[in-house]
């Protein structure tokens, strides 16, 4: 359903995305996960035809986005980051607008706007003025305004910042309930726990680029069955090599300030690493242990925190 080859966007010298290429289909989740600055949004924005890319094709529903926009953008449903809500009508008012927009009328159109108030929790404040919501309910009303009209494609840009545990969950579900009818979705984030337990495939995205992709299981299969041990600190760099070495761990980040290695057993490594870096005359201020996961492959392919 979406095809992204080569795509380029720079804003004057800047590349903010660099010769990007995935391809998502129906029934399943696509995530874009990356740190904030990543070019997560850029592509997104491209995808939707609101930017146009400096170069690479883009098609949504076998239809290019640049050359055939309307017909492309006809079958789309956008969730943007920032919200996309008429403060001044009410909620039922706000979903009616969007679904009209998309060529819905009559008895249709207020069925779909009663559905999806329903779906996301907000029939008993219908008529409420979004104003005068919470951060959260801001957030579902948004999220409904790109499913009044059914896309085909639904494209979802950090869908869940911001908002309150309830309605995360409740967003959560209606992701999950939207790859059950056979939407493609497309869902951006920087939340390592959304992306494992939404996505069916993924593209890891840092500086414009995408530096794996792959399926869950393919991604956990480069990180291996390594842990993450996280120091922070003053260190000595060239006694704390001797360290690593003693534990025959490989080092991600080493430097006076961070110590990041990737070891077998990491819990029953690190007080023997604690003990050895200590001995060194190094500051220990915080220490880290992670499991294998996205972020541990975020780190070993960066050097750096997902969330920097």
């Amino acid at each position: 359903m979406i095809e992204v080859r080569k795509l380029q966007k720079s804003y004057g010298d800047f590349p903010a995305v660099k010769g990007v290429s995935f391809s998502a289909r129906r029934a399943a989740v696509f995530g874009l996960l990356g740190p904030n600055g990543a070019g997560k949004s850029t592509a997104i924005n491209c995808i939707a035809g609101l930017l146009k890319p400096t170069a690479g094709i883009i098609e949504v529903g076998g239809f290019n986005v640049v050359t055939h926009g309307v017909k492309a953008k006809g079958s789309l449903g956008i969730v943007p980051q920032e919200l996309a809500i008429y403060e001044d009508l009410s909620a039922s008012d706000n979903l009616s607008y969007w679904g009209a927009a998309y060529g819905l009328s009559g008895d249709r159109l207020k069925s779909r706007v009663a559905h999806v108030l329903d779906r996301i929790g907000l029939t008993d404040r219908a008529g409420d003025l979004p104003k005068n919501y919470s951060g959260g309910m801001k957030r579902r009303l948004n999220f409904g305004c790109g499913l009044v009209h059914e896309p085909a494609v639904l494209l979802l840009d950090e869908p869940t910042v911001g908002v309150d545990p309830q309605s995360r969950e409740r967003l959560f579900d209606l992701v999950e309930e939207e790859k059950t009818k056979g939407t493609c979705v497309l869902y951006t984030t920087h939340y390592m726990e959304e992306a494992e337990r939404l996505c069916d495939e993924l593209a890891i995205m840092d500086h414009g680029e995408i530096i794996a992709a792959g399926t869950l299981q393919q991604l956990r299969t480069q990180v291996g069955e390594k842990d993450i041990i996280q120091l922070s600190g003053t260190f000595d760099v060239a006694e704390v090599e001797q360290e690593v070495a003693r534990l025959n761990a490989d080092v991600l980040v080493l430097d006076t300030e961070t110590v990041m290695i990737s070891v077998r057993d990491g819990a029953g490594s690190l007080q023997r690493f604690l003990n050895g870096v200590g001995a060194t005359g190094a500051v220990i201020r915080d220490t880290r242990l992670s499991e294998p996961n996205l972020e541990s492959l975020f780190l070993k392919l960066t050097g750096k925190d997902l969330r920097a």
